[in-house]
């Protein structure tokens, strides 16, 4: 099965949003989001599509995940310094893992940054229990900085992300 990355089009948005919060909910990524605001976040993708690169991964007619690009400077990004572009939000459907669609949109996001201009790498962070994710960025080349790694909820103890760059 080939796998096809594009850039995600107004009929995909709905349907990504909800592979996006299955897949987070159900790795138990969002045990920190009382609130939902993060979850709120992960469906809205014509919010992210409309302030970044929103990226989707499809075989066969089947959606089966995506990926936020952010480029320098992007109002999304959370951890991109000047120059580095951010991956955000990478999800595939649980039903799809395995397939190659998690590996295929972080090497798009790779490709897409480097051929930017002024584009000196590519950052991002992951939750301690994404082992799977973390093994994709590796093979990808992208190495762990833990000097960047940081929280973005200070009150939340044990929501300490991890930094991972790729540097060109």
């Amino acid at each position: 099965m080939d796998v096809v990355i594009r850039r995600a089009g107004p009929a995909d948005y709905e349907i990504l949003g909800g592979i996006t919060a299955e897949a987070y909910l159900r790795d138990g990524l969002l045990a920190f989001d009382s609130g939902g605001r993060y979850l709120a976040e992960l469906k809205d993708v014509a919010g992210r599509a409309a302030a970044a690169r929103v990226l989707v991964a499809e075989a066969d007619g089947q959606l089966l995940g995506g990926v936020t690009l952010v480029p320098s400077g992007g109002p999304m990004a959370d951890i991109a310094r000047p120059g580095e572009a951010e991956i955000r939000m990478l999800a595939v459907a649980p039903a799809a893992r395995g397939r190659g669609a998690g590996e295929a949109l972080v090497r798009a996001c790779v490709d897409r940054s480097r051929a930017v201009d002024g584009c000196t790498g590519v950052v991002l962070s992951t939750q301690r229990a994404m082992l799977a994710a973390h093994r994709i960025y590796e093979r990808a080349g992208f190495a762990r900085v833990p000097e960047r790694d940081w929280n973005p909820l200070p009150g939340v103890a044990d929501l300490r992300l991890l930094t991972y760059q790729l540097t060109f």
